[in-house]
C-alpha cells in the first residue's frame, strides 16, 4: 500500500491551509473582472455599475465570511456573530482590517451586493 491511500491517517488528519492574502487577492481580482466584462458585455454603463461593485478586499472579506457560513453548516450569522466572523477575519488577515471595519460600519449602504445583517425590529 503507499503512503497516499485512505489508510494512511497521518496524510488524512492534517489541517487545511489558509490561502496567502496575495492568492485571495488574485483570486477577487479574477471575478470582479469576470464581473465587469460580462456587465460590459451585456451593454451597461460603466459609470452606472462601478460604485455598487466590492473593491477587491471587501471582495476577498466576503468570500471568506461565505467559507465560515458554509462550515457552519450554511447558517446565516446573527448580528452578534456577524460581528465575530469579521472581526476574526481581520485579526487572520491584519491588512483586510479596513475593509473589515468598512463593512461593519455600514449599517445602510446603496450597494446591492452588501450583506450586512440588520437587527431586526422588537
Amino acid at each position: 500500500m503507499s503512503s497516499s491511500t485512505a489508510g494512511d491517517g497521518a496524510r488524512d488528519v492534517t489541517p487545511r491551509r489558509r490561502a496567502s492574502l496575495e492568492l485571495l487577492r488574485a483570486e477577487a481580482a479574477d471575478e470582479l473582472s469576470v464581473i465587469v466584462e460580462e456587465r460590459l458585455l451585456g451593454g451597461e454603463d460603466p459609470w452606472e455599475f462601478i460604485e455598487e461593485l466590492p473593491t477587491i478586499d471587501e471582495l476577498v472579506v466576503f468570500t471568506l465570511r461565505a467559507e465560515n457560513i458554509a462550515a457552519n453548516g450554511g447558517v446565516r450569522p446573527n448580528a452578534a456573530r456577524h460581528y465575530r466572523v469579521l472581526r476574526q477575519i481581520a485579526l487572520d488577515y491584519p491588512a483586510l482590517t479596513p475593509a473589515v471595519w468598512k463593512l461593519l460600519g455600514e449599517a445602510n449602504t446603496h450597494r446591492r451586493w452588501d450583506a450586512v445583517v440588520r437587527v431586526d425590529a422588537r
